[in-house]
C-alpha cells in the first residue's frame, strides 16, 4: 500500500511539473504593455530582415525607427522620412499564429510607401524581447515562407 501511495504521489508531482511548461509568453516576451513600453523608449534600427532566405536588410540601412504615441511609426535616414502605424496586440485567438509559437503577442507594422517598407507590413510573432532587441517572425499564409525581422535599440 505504501508503494502505491508513493507511486501516486510521484505521478502527481510529475504531472504538476510538466503542466508548468514554458508556454507562458510573459516569461519570454512580457505582456503587450511591456512590449509597447520597450519600443516607445528610444529609437531603433533594423539589424536583420530575412524574407524567406533572402537578406533584405540593406533596404533599411541608415534608417532609425521611432515608435510613437497614437500608434505612429516613423522611419528616417536624415533625408527621407516615412510614416506608418504600429500596434501590439494579444493574438491568442488569432488564426495566423502557428502552433509552435511561444507568444500570443503580435507586433503589427503597416507602411503605405515606399515598396521596400511595405514588405514590413504584417502581424509579427515576437520571438524575443529585451530592452535593446526585438526579434520577430512571420510565417506566410500564402506560400508558407518564413520572414525574420530584428530591431535593435540605437
Amino acid at each position: 500500500m505504501k508503494k502505491l501511495n508513493l507511486l501516486m504521489a510521484g505521478i502527481a508531482v510529475f504531472g504538476f511539473l510538466t503542466a508548468c511548461s514554458d508556454d507562458d509568453s510573459s516569461s519570454t516576451n512580457g505582456n503587450p504593455t511591456e512590449v509597447v513600453n520597450t519600443v516607445k523608449d528610444g529609437t531603433w534600427r533594423i539589424t536583420s530582415f530575412m524574407e524567406d532566405t533572402n537578406d533584405e536588410t540593406h533596404h533599411f540601412t541608415g534608417y532609425n525607427f521611432t515608435f510613437g504615441d497614437n500608434n505612429e511609426v516613423t522611419a528616417t535616414n536624415g533625408t527621407n522620412t516615412y510614416t506608418g502605424t504600429w500596434s501590439v496586440t494579444n493574438s491568442s485567438n488569432s488564426s495566423d499564429d502557428d502552433d509552435n509559437n511561444n507568444s500570443d503577442i503580435d507586433f503589427n507594422i503597416m507602411f503605405t510607401a515606399p515598396e521596400n517598407f511595405t514588405e514590413l507590413n504584417d502581424d509579427w510573432d515576437i520571438l524575443e524581447r529585451t530592452d535593446s532587441k526585438i526579434r520577430l517572425r512571420d510565417v506566410s499564409g500564402g506560400n508558407g515562407g518564413t520572414d525574420l525581422l530584428t530591431f535593435e535599440k540605437n
